[in-house]
């Protein structure tokens, strides 16, 4: 089992802002901003490797406006050399790596301009690990979208917008179980159908789970939606953030649910990403109680 964390790195200091507004933007600009970008990026992969967190999702704000049309910039051409040593230094130290693109990327949705727009932001994310030259382990997770009242029509229009991807985007795209619309139930349906396969959430399926199956019921599951080539099943795992309205992720990580979770799973084998607010500070306390049990 990989541990890791989402996107930002705490412990380490930033002397510049990872994007800026539209309002400001200059190709001047924006290079300066990549490049300290992918610097950052370097200096978090390094402090995870000496800290042996060895899963790492980057933030879609590595390339500020990627996906928009007022970047011109052929920034993968630009930072070729800069994404080439990223890469290899992910690879030789054998980091799982992953991507999420943020709520708005919805392929089920209505409006053609939003799925045009999510689309492009697919190809932005899979670009970037494409320059990375990563394989298919390192995954773009997305949800499924919207229910727009009418769920087996939702899931009907994201599976015909899938098969119109690319395969550039369809080999690394996974889809997660989310805690009010898509369960690991209808995941599953998208699943049969695409074979794409489910990064799990513990604490969605704890959120919503009506047919009441247990963790492992449901991880087994999701886990035999992964292809040897898709590498070890990912899972997010949070918990319920105390006194906070339900749904709301944890602050830091609670020491009782999550040994007790390890315990529950420790014949299972899969890649964990931890989905709690002090991001690598929970990282590394989770380590260390896996060591002592």
């Amino acid at each position: 089992m990989k541990i890791g964390y989402p996107c930002i790195n705490t412990s380490i200091q930033r002397h510049h802002t990872s994007t800026f507004r539209l309002a400001s933007y200059s190709e001047m600009r924006l290079i300066q901003t990549i490049r300290d970008n992918l610097a950052h990026l370097e200096k978090i992969l390094k402090f995870n490797v000496e800290n042996h967190l060895l899963f790492f999702r980057i933030s879609s704000d590595l390339i500020p406006f990627a996906s928009h049309p007022i970047c011109k910039l052929n920034w993968i051409d630009h930072f070729k050399s800069e994404f080439k040593h990223l890469g290899e230094y992910i690879k030789a130290n054998n980091i799982r790596i992953s991507m999420h693109p943020d709520q708005f990327v919805i392929l089920n949705s209505s409006n053609e301009k939003v799925t045009d727009n999510s689309i492009n932001e697919l190809k932005y994310h899979c670009n970037i690990l494409d320059a990375m030259d990563l394989d298919q382990t390192a995954k773009v997770q997305i949800h499924v979208g919207g229910v727009y009242g009418d769920k087996p029509r939702a899931i009907k229009k994201f599976i015909e917008c899938y098969s119109t991807l690319s395969e550039a985007i369809k080999k690394r795209i996974a889809i997660e179980n989310d805690d009010h619309l898509f369960n690991l139930k209808d995941c599953l349906e998208i699943h049969q159908q695409t074979g794409i396969p489910i990064i799990f959430d513990n604490f969605h399926h704890e959120c919503f789970n009506y047919s009441k199956e247990s963790i492992i019921q449901a991880i087994k599951k999701a886990s035999l939606t992964w292809k040897v080539k898709d590498g070890l099943p990912m899972l997010d795992y949070s918990s319920q953030s105390k006194g906070e309205r339900k749904g709301k992720h944890a602050t830091t990580l609670d020491p009782l649910l999550f040994c007790k979770f390890i315990m529950e799973t420790q014949r299972l084998d899969f890649d964990l990403m931890l989905e709690i607010k002090d991001k690598e500070k929970s990282a590394l306390a989770a380590l260390k109680l896996l060591f002592k049990i």
